[in-house]
């Protein structure tokens, strides 16, 4: 029996995508935890939308938050106790509409956590509207005249905000998911993750994008310029890299800060260190 699944209903649309990406997070901690990892050192935070109910879905720890506070409660997580491996799971809306600041934030502050974003290039969870990645033209109730605004390249704003690991991936392909999950979660600081899931149901338009798809896994600042460039969220053609765009070892909030690095040291929390 898989000790990470939970006996909840699971109420997403048949097919979704969101199913892949539960199964790869779920994959991912199942290495770690083979690996020595331990089960309630894991924890998550998730937003509002249809990403959020994977925090019903897998059996550890957490924090089901507020629309666009993924980062910060997750944060807090981490200040709280350092020794835990924190997953921040959130949607594109969540994260790049109201969560943008803290996104921003985030790469700075370089604490030792994950966040995977479950990008669909819409709100799905309210009738489709538009997201800050959704394409000119995206036509839905709110903007029958279609998309006037230009779509954010979150990817090119991570390289630029500083972030040090910044990754790309296919729901649809759940090994390389997987493998790129775990790999994050190793990385010491900030990890980034966006998913391309598209839905079944609203911005249907987008939903052809694995033929552009090609493997990467670069750690060269150059090269990095170039690979966020390459996709602008705005059209199905062109090439979309994805797995790790951008890595490099920088030092994390807990090393820079000694009192983390001491409850690091002794494995414990404040909670801990003041009972």
């Amino acid at each position: 029996m898989n000790l990470l699944n939970t006996k909840n209903e699971n109420t997403w649309c048949p097919g979704c995508t969101n199913f892949l990406l539960l199964e790869a997070a779920k994959k991912a901690i199942n290495n770690l935890i083979s690996q020595g990892y331990k089960q309630e050192d894991f924890s998550m935070v998730t937003g509002i939308g249809c990403h959020a109910k994977i925090f019903d879905y897998i059996n550890i720890s957490g924090i089901y938050g507020l629309h666009g506070r993924v980062i910060p409660t997750a944060f807090g997580m981490t200040l709280g106790n350092p020794n835990l491996h924190v997953l921040g799971f959130a949607g594109d809306g969540d994260t790049y509409a109201e969560g943008i600041a803290h996104f921003m934030h985030a790469f700075r502050f370089n604490s030792d956590m994950t966040l995977i974003v479950h990008d669909n290039q819409a709100f799905s969870l309210t009738t489709g509207q538009a997201t800050p990645t959704s394409q000119i033209g995206y036509k839905t109730k709110a903007e029958p005249l279609g998309e006037m605004n230009r779509p954010m390249n979150p990817v090119k704003l991570a390289l630029a905000a500083g972030g040090s690991f910044i990754a790309r991936c296919n729901a649809r392909d759940l090994n390389h998911t997987t493998e790129i999950i775990e790999k994050a979660i190793k990385y010491r600081g900030f990890s980034y993750v966006e998913v391309i899931q598209p839905c079944l149901i609203f911005n249907c338009d987008m939903n052809a994008l694995d033929k552009l798809m090609y493997k990467v896994d670069n750690k060269d600042m150059k090269k990095a310029l170039s690979l966020v460039d390459e996709w602008d969220y705005n059209s199905n053609k062109g090439k979309i890299p994805i797995g790790i765009l951008y890595q490099e070892r920088r030092k994390t909030l807990n090393e820079e800060w000694p009192q983390l690095s001491d409850l690091k040291k002794k494995k414990i929390g404040w909670k801990e260190l003041n009972s």
